[in-house]
């Protein structure tokens, strides 16, 4: 068995493990990143790319924003569309922020190219990972790489291996409590070869099912469509998509999307899903393999963000000043945060999609509320002071 010794052994390569490795990286910390999946199915996961303005700032000061900044697309507000209008939510006005529009799959690449430039261990395929002595001064990693078994021993364990990774389930039975929602619907995505439409994103209540107008780049246009829950892709055709994208996001004022070659469909489930606590013994969750909020509220990747930030600070005052306060602080304080992303989210669900058990009042309750938010300078500068991102809290104090 080859066997290896490093500080942090960080298990996934998504953007919470590339991140937090960058992160470490820049103060002198050593880690090791072990992914399951190869590097070309790594940088080719197209997921959400809203993101908040301190995760942007975070990205550029740990170096790997440089591309973001020249190629991401600003976006200074959004868009509410219900009852055939428009309704645009200023975040430049209401809170001086803003968000960038920036694919998530361009930042894992962006961070890949800078872990191999470190030079640092990044190991894709790996197989059989084993996370052992989690509650010791001594955690071990097991895995197997191109038939060779390899033994990692280590200070802390990251886990960062998403929703579906095997470091959750190493927490020892009752360590951990999962509190999930499921919700009654899905969201059909497509990717299209078209150029945007419009400038900003537009969130549509319709009376047939939410829908969402999006982009990727000036040529590249992403849409979605509230759908069943186990809908099955194959159910639509392109035709299709696009009569009921049309009919739920036209407008009054004759504004129509572009369409084009639709080159990406996918179906994503719906869900929310806390883990408490984030921590046990020297294994810290971080990530989607902590939590998940469904999509409306774009904040699973800045959950992410938000969480290694404040490990990696935690990791530092560890290695810098020998304190613990850091490590022991790191689950409460960012479940703190992430309670009010799944509050948000989950308000954003509710403002937006129609339920199976939707009454006539419900609809017109909802509709109220709607009009409340683009109405009210208040209700409006609470959405946009959590769609752009709350600041962050102090992360240790001294």
């Amino acid at each position: 068995m080859a066997k290896t010794r490093t500080q942090v052994a960080i298990i996934g390569a998504g953007p919470a493990g590339l991140l937090l490795g960058q992160l470490l990286h820049n103060v002198g910390i050593d880690s090791i990143i072990l992914e399951a999946r190869d590097r070309v199915y790594v940088e080719n996961r197209i997921r959400a790319g809203v993101i908040e303005h301190g995760s942007a700032q975070t990205l550029i000061e740990a170096g790997v924003g440089a591309r973001m900044q020249r190629e991401g697309l600003i976006h200074h507000g959004i868009e509410l569309l219900f009852q055939g209008q428009r309704h645009r939510i200023d975040f430049q006005a209401l809170t001086g922020k803003y968000v960038t529009v920036y694919g998530q799959h361009e930042i894992v690449k962006d961070m890949i190219a800078a872990r191999l430039a470190t030079s640092r261990p990044l190991h894709f395929e790996v197989e059989n990972v084993l996370l052992l002595d989690i509650e010791s001064d001594a955690p071990r990693v097991i895995y197997r790489k191109d038939g060779v078994e390899h033994e990692i021993t280590c200070d802390f364990i990251a886990g960062c291996d998403g929703f579906h990774g095997i470091s959750r389930d190493a927490f020892p039975k009752g360590a951990i409590t999962g509190y999930e929602k499921t919700y009654p619907f899905a969201w059909l995505g497509i990717l299209a070869e078209a150029p945007p439409a419009g400038e900003e994103l537009v969130y549509a209540q319709h009376e047939r099912g939410f829908a969402l107008f999006s982009m990727r780049s000036p040529t590249i246009t992403r849409l979605y469509l509230q759908v069943e829950p186990d809908e099955d892709p194959a159910n639509w055709p392109d035709d299709r998509i696009w009569e009921e994208l049309h009919r739920r996001l036209e407008t009054r004022d004759g504004w129509r999307l572009n369409e084009g070659k639709i080159i990406q469909k996918g179906v994503t489930a719906m869900r929310s899903f806390v883990a408490e606590p984030m921590r046990h013994g020297r294994l810290l969750l971080a990530g989607d393999a902590a939590h998940i909020v469904p999509p409306t509220g774009a904040k699973g990747m800045n959950l992410a963000i938000a969480d290694v930030r404040r490990l990696s600070q935690a990791l530092q005052a560890f290695y810098g000043r020998a304190s613990q306060q850091g490590i022991d602080e790191y689950s409460p304080q960012c479940l703190k945060r992430i309670w009010k992303a799944q509050q948000f989210s989950g308000w954003m669900t509710s403002l937006l999609h129609c339920f199976q058990e939707d009454s006539m009042f419900e609809r017109k309750r909802q509709s109220a509320l709607l009009d409340y938010v683009v109405n009210s300078r208040a209700a409006a500068t609470g959405l946009a002071e959590n769609y752009v991102g709350l600041p962050y809290e102090e992360t240790l104090s001294e």
